[in-house]
């Protein structure tokens, strides 16, 4: 196994998900990916970086899940990239420019179905942020500056919009616990406990790789 690591981090809005992973990556040293990955994504492809930002972890109604899951003759030509859906073809982007960035080194990846995208690999650790949703109104009133009169509503829809798309783009659950090799509870740990966790797990999760610690 490669002596890199690539953390992905699936999260519950206002779980402090995005946080946990910037300072995962600062202690650690390591590459930082979340709305860059719309700027790299829209500089790999040469695409306007509104065209990604519009899309961002948006799921779209078309025959995409078939693709993915091998159903459907996309190999063969019978389907060009450029007749699928708009969403569809930047998330194929958006997931080669995801496999390039792991493949280049250590870094830590947020959201994208960044961990379905990067199930060949075996340097990832998967790792989902929740929190109860007392915890996640409150933060996105005091960081994010939501009304607190619409706080839960954005929390939910936000979270549903994040099922769907993850749902849609791959054979796996949102949220689920036997999607991810470790599960946090952001409101019990804080943001520094849940990075310093996931270096914990980290040591265990090499040795268990036959990496040693």
């Amino acid at each position: 196994m490669s002596t890199n690591v690539v953390f992905t981090i699936g999260r519950q809005f206002g779980s402090g998900g995005r946080q946990v992973g910037k300072t995962l990556a600062e202690k650690l040293g390591i590459p930082f990916y979340d709305k860059e990955l719309i700027a790299i994504s829209a500089r790999d492809s040469g695409l306007s970086e509104a065209l990604f930002s519009n899309a961002d972890e948006k799921a779209t109604s078309s025959i995409f899940y078939s693709l993915v899951m091998g159903n459907y003759p996309m190999a063969s030509g019978a389907l060009g990239v450029t007749e699928m859906p708009l969403n569809d073809q930047l998330f194929l982007i958006q997931s080669k420019t995801i496999k390039r960035l792991a493949s280049e080194g250590s870094c830590v990846i947020v959201g994208r179905c960044a961990d379905y995208i990067l199930r060949d690999m075996d340097n990832v650790v998967n790792i989902f942020v929740h929190a109860d949703l007392k915890n996640r109104v409150e933060r996105a009133v005091r960081v994010y500056e939501v009304p607190e009169n619409k706080a839960e509503d954005v929390c939910l829809k936000a979270d549903k919009q994040r099922a769907n798309f993850y749902n849609y783009y791959s054979d796996r659950k949102w949220g689920m616990c036997r999607t991810y090799d470790l599960s946090l509870d952001s409101g019990m740990l804080g943001i520094e406990g849940c990075a310093d966790q996931i270096i914990s797990f980290e040591k265990l999760w090499r040795a268990h790789k036959g990496q040693g610690i």
